[in-house]
């Protein structure tokens, strides 16, 4: 079981994922310090505040581009990234692949199951 501080922290987290999110923004809506929060939230997660958010919006942004007719750039800004490079960045650190190749990969799949079936 995680601290209540993590739980509340992943479901503002994702509440507010689509937003720019600061660590100040989390710890006030959790009631810490930032100092403390930092340190719980990596203990419960093993990983920190902002990577945290960065998986998480790349998770968003896998089934976000499932979609054919949402453009790269706009699912970026839909998952909350500032800009496009920095999208991309994360996507490839988190995914393996950059979005586009995840969306070709995807797509190529579905195409292959639906000639299986």
């Amino acid at each position: 079981s995680e601290p209540t501080v993590v739980t509340n922290a992943k479901r503002f987290i994702r509440e507010h994922l689509d937003e720019k999110l600061t660590l100040e923004e989390i710890s006030k809506a959790v009631n810490v310090s930032p100092f403390y929060f930092c340190k719980v939230f990596k203990q419960a997660t093993g990983m920190t505040f902002t990577e945290y958010v960065n998986r998480q919006r790349v998770e968003k942004a896998k089934a976000e581009l499932l979609k054919p007719s949402a453009t790269v750039t706009e699912v970026a800004f839909n998952v909350g990234y500032q800009s496009l490079s920095q999208f991309n960045r994360s996507f490839l650190r988190y995914a393996g692949e950059a979005p586009t190749q995840y969306r070709k990969h995807m797509s190529e799949g579905a195409i292959t199951d639906a000639r299986v079936a």
